[in-house]
């Protein structure tokens, strides 16, 4: 971690990772892997304490919160369900010495696998699990409730899992209403807040029922809402409703914190994909990387790599290559896996699939490959410390 400079926080399949750049947001550096080497779907940090914490896990580990206090040198887990590690240990005493098994109970049994989001915000620690339920915690992680609100939300039990399973994979905090959230559950959609999670209203309702026409593929808007496997969904700066999200099938905007949705694909290669960003200044400038479709392979189109920009809310489209591979290009790039700071003019980063982390320091102009042949990138962050 540099002094002033960025840092990049990967999540991947073989631990964290961290891509630090320099003041001049160059000079990149890699350092990893942390967490022991558990598969990490989301790192996340704090600008004012320097905090990390990386949320995953799986069959084998259980699921757990990883936290470092010290820019990422050490890290502690607070572990929260049981992995088949543990059942080994159990029942073998030299393995459990091994590992230092203390035995202590996961305070969430084998209630779900991984952790797969994490949010921080209003001094509050937010996490997203696989099979989908949100959990918080007021101490930075170290113990952690269920917000009940949502569980036992009345469409729980027909919730239907999307590719990846029935996964809680996008939090989004209201900055100025610490009791306004919204989440992006795969494939049961858009759900939001607005009393601390207490209640939760399902929100995927079309702007208009046009939007439904002229579509057949299986996860197309219909009965006058949008297709439920929402895959990322950012709020814009400056406002508390404009929302955007990729969905499995197009690019969607929010006026009214989702209550109605707008479909702005028109101009894109395609309707499939994974991230979206927005411009930390600019609530019209957004960012979404297409990929060609969802079972023909999900790689960019034609093989050539491209960012798509719109400066104007998605009335129109432009791609950015410069720097990108623009010939046998197959990796993808997933749902977690772009993210931006602050700066003037704006940074914006992504990892790949193929361990490859780009970046951008002018806003998608010209693109450079910070970091390559890491593991399976499975999500990016950025830590500004400048």
């Amino acid at each position: 971690m540099l002094e002033h400079g960025i840092d990049v926080l990967v999540g991947t399949t073989k631990g964290a990772f961290i891509v630090s750049g320099a003041q001049g947001r160059s000079d990149w550096k890699v350092s990893g892997p942390h967490c022991d080497g558990w598969p990490i779907n989301h790192v996340i940090g704090d600008t004012e304490t320097g905090t990390l914490w990386a949320g995953g896990g799986g069959d084998w580990h259980g699921a757990g919160v990883w936290r470092s206090e010290d820019g990422g040198e050490t890290w502690e887990v607070t572990k929260l369900t049981n992995g088949q590690r543990d059942e080994w240990a159990a029942n073998d005493p030299d393995f459990a010495q091994m590992i230092g098994w203390t035995g202590e109970p996961a305070p969430f049994a084998d209630a779900f696998s991984q952790i797969w989001s994490l949010r921080h915000e209003h001094g509050a620690l937010y996490a997203g699990t696989k099979p989908a339920r949100l959990l918080v915690s007021n101490d930075n992680g170290r113990t952690w409730d269920t917000v009940e609100g949502l569980t036992n939300h009345p469409s729980a039990p027909d919730w239907n899992p999307g590719g990846a399973g029935l996964v809680l994979h996008t939090i989004v905090v209201d900055p100025n209403d610490a009791k306004k959230l919204w989440v992006g559950i795969s494939a049961a959609g858009v759900f939001a807040t607005e009393d601390g999670g207490a209640s939760w209203e399902r929100r995927n309702r079309l702007s208009n029922a046009e939007a439904c026409a002229h579509h057949d593929h299986p996860a197309a808007p219909r009965d006058g809402e949008t297709g439920h496997c929402v895959h990322n969904m950012v709020q814009a700066p400056g406002t508390t409703d404009l929302l955007y999200q990729q969905n499995h099938h197009g690019v969607w905007r929010s006026p009214d914190g989702g209550r109605s949705w707008e479909n702005i694909t028109e101009g894109l290669p395609s309707t499939f994909g994974f991230p979206i960003h927005v411009h930390p200044r600019d609530p019209d400038t957004i960012w979404t990387l297409p990929l060609n479709g969802d079972s023909i392979g999900r790689y960019p189109p034609d093989a050539a790599a491209a960012v798509w920009k719109s400066s104007n809310g998605g009335a129109t489209w432009q791609d950015q290559r410069r720097g990108l591979p623009q010939e046998s290009c197959y990796f993808t790039v997933l749902r977690q896996a772009m993210a931006g700071d602050r700066r003037d003019p704006a940074g914006i980063y992504f990892g790949t699939n193929s361990g490859s982390v780009f970046g951008s320091v002018d806003e998608g102009d010209t693109w450079e490959e910070v970091a390559r042949h890491l593991p399976t990138i499975l999500a990016v962050e950025v830590l500004d410390r400048g």
